[in-house]
């Protein structure tokens, strides 16, 4: 009896504080969706329009929010990978500064982090000068534009890439890496059949926990993209503070998670952790 008893009881806290803080919010913000009218004077009567209205008038920040977030994404992953595999390989008695220097940001608000880089990216600041000089920049401006936002969101997501592959390199068993160049693979071929394949979960890890907030955020776009790079999140923050239009925001924050839901179920189909493990194991 007691054996039964212990899963149970371990599970409680955890499953209680997902009913109180996601399930319970969860079923008011769906109720929410479905009503109409204004402040004040709302009515439940299953109004369906509240989301058709969302897909129609703000397809646009939709597809550039997934498209910002899978950019940033990218270029977290391009920075990421050979920092993690530095750190876990190469960094020696220098690995736990390093891994410091990659946490270190967050003693400071994500705001704060965000207003800085609004300074570092003015058109008057030093990257901005030198990126004009070399050509990159022709217009010698970078604020309120995509590239900005982007900037933005690989610098404020890139510590959830780097720690999760980190966390993989750091358990491979160097003797696999020795053995197969005892086998005569090269430097790059060991690279690709043994060490990528082996810290592919942390990949997709650091993949799903830099896209999935990513796709949400507001603050990147308010501060560094302007009005024309508006994403699905700024529209949500509009409706919800600015309107008071309360159906419409939750309509658009339920869309915008089953969207969420739907390429994470998709990638993980085709890339997933479960899959990796997988061809990992298989002889």
């Amino acid at each position: 009896m007691r054996r039964r008893v212990i899963p149970y009881f371990l599970l409680g806290p955890g499953t209680a504080w997902l009913l109180i803080f996601f399930v319970v919010p969860l079923y008011y913000m769906g109720k929410l969706s479905l009503e109409s009218g204004f402040v004040g004077s709302l009515e439940f009567n299953w109004h369906w329009d509240n989301y058709k209205e969302a897909l129609s008038e703000y397809d646009t920040q939709f597809i550039r929010s997934f498209v910002y977030a899978g950019a940033a994404t990218l270029l977290s992953l391009i920075i990421a990978y050979p920092l993690a595999y530095a750190i876990a390989f190469k960094a020696g008695r220098w690995r736990n500064l390093m891994l410091f220097a990659v946490v270190a940001p967050f003693f400071t608000t994500y705001l704060i982090r965000t207003i800085a880089w609004e300074t570092i990216l003015s058109d008057e600041s030093p990257v901005t000068e030198f990126l004009h000089a070399i050509g990159l920049v022709p217009s010698g401006h970078i604020l309120a534009t995509s590239a900005a936002v982007i900037a933005g969101l690989t610098y404020n997501f890139l510590p959830f890439m780097i720690l999760p592959i980190y966390a993989s390199l750091e358990r491979i068993d160097v003797r696999l890496i020795e053995a197969s160049k005892d086998l005569y693979a090269s430097a790059a071929q060991s690279f690709w059949r043994v060490t990528l394949p082996l810290s592919a979960p942390g990949v997709v890890a650091g993949t799903l926990l830099t896209f999935i907030p990513a796709a949400g955020d507001y603050v990147n776009a308010q501060f560094l993209g302007g009005a024309g790079n508006r994403m699905i999140g700024n529209v949500i923050q509009s409706l919800y503070l600015s309107q008071a239009d309360y159906p419409s925001a939750a309509a658009l924050s339920f869309v915008l998670m089953a969207l969420i839901m739907i390429a994470v179920v998709v990638y993980i189909r085709f890339a997933g952790s479960e899959a990796l493990m997988g061809e990992e194991n298989a002889p």
